[in-house]
């Protein structure tokens, strides 16, 4: 198909990962009881501690296949969903799914009624200063989608320039057609943009590319939409909150399950096996 082997070369394009190490660390307040308190903010700083004893890992995440979505049963599946499952069960707790607005996804974590944001998040400068990041492990590019039948008609960055775009509210690809200098209008998530172009509310729309090979095009959701200029290439990431220590935890166990081949299984399943990261 057209479709699958422009997502092959935009994978190709991709970035080589980075490691991204996060920065952390807490004030420590002198009290005659040194000791004691020492003690008490060594425990209440650690994200490990603190998940381990409530016995949940809550996962921010949007509507986004193939990353996390619901399958009949009302199950969040997905190559996310499945990779927060297991790394869950390596921590002895059980991964529950919240639904969250994009755009305010670090005041959820800080606020505590998320543990991490784990779907398909770009690692960009801003994400990366405000929280607690993993080691890439994912390629992705940001992709324009349009109708299939004026394809033709959009090639190329400057072709695209003049359409009206429906994009995620605080995703990269508002970030990109921000710098295109185009017209937009903010939606929930990535798959409300789709509806946009389908309706013909919008002209266009720009999402992951992992989830365009995903959800257009022959044989899927949205057969009469199609993608063609690829605005960027990225990698994915993992957040928690600023100087968690579940980052690091998270890194070893990317390592592991790459190793093992778990990682690439789950990958194969939901098939972004192109675009998974040596660890």
């Amino acid at each position: 198909m057209k479709t699958k082997k422009l997502l092959a070369l935009l994978l190709a394009g991709a970035m080589s990962a980075s490691l991204l190490a996060g920065c952390g660390g807490g004030n420590t307040n002198a009290t005659e009881n040194t000791d004691s308190n020492t003690a008490e903010n060594t425990e209440t700083e650690s994200d490990l501690a603190y998940v381990q004893e409530k016995g949940t890992l809550v996962v921010g995440i949007t509507e986004f296949e193939p990353m996390d979505y619901q399958n009949a049963d009302g199950e969040w599946i997905g190559f996310d969903a499945d990779m927060a499952k297991a790394f869950a069960k390596s921590l002895g707790v059980t991964a529950e799914f919240q639904v969250i607005d994009w755009d305010n996804k670090v005041m959820e974590l800080d606020g505590k009624t998320i543990d991490v944001v784990w779907n398909g998040m770009t690692l960009t400068d801003e994400v990366t200063s405000a929280m607690e990041c993993t080691n890439a492990y994912c390629n992705n590019a940001q992709v324009v989608i349009v109708p299939s039948d004026v394809a033709d008609q959009y090639q190329d960055v400057d072709s695209v320039k003049g359409l009206s775009f429906a994009v995620e509210s605080g995703s990269a690809g508002m970030a990109e057609v921000q710098a295109l200098g185009a017209t937009y209008t903010e939606v929930s998530d990535q798959a409300t943009a789709l509806m946009e172009v389908a309706s013909g509310t919008s002209d266009a729309a720009v999402i992951d590319s992992l989830m365009a090979a995903a959800m257009v095009g022959e044989g899927t959701s949205y057969a009469d939409l199609t993608y063609t200029v690829g605005l960027n290439s990225e990698e994915y990431g993992v957040g928690f909150r600023k100087g968690s220590d579940l980052a690091e935890k998270l890194n070893e166990f990317f390592k592991t399950s790459y190793d093992d081949g778990t990682m690439m299984q789950i990958a194969e399943q939901y098939g972004v096996q192109a675009a998974i990261i040596e660890q």
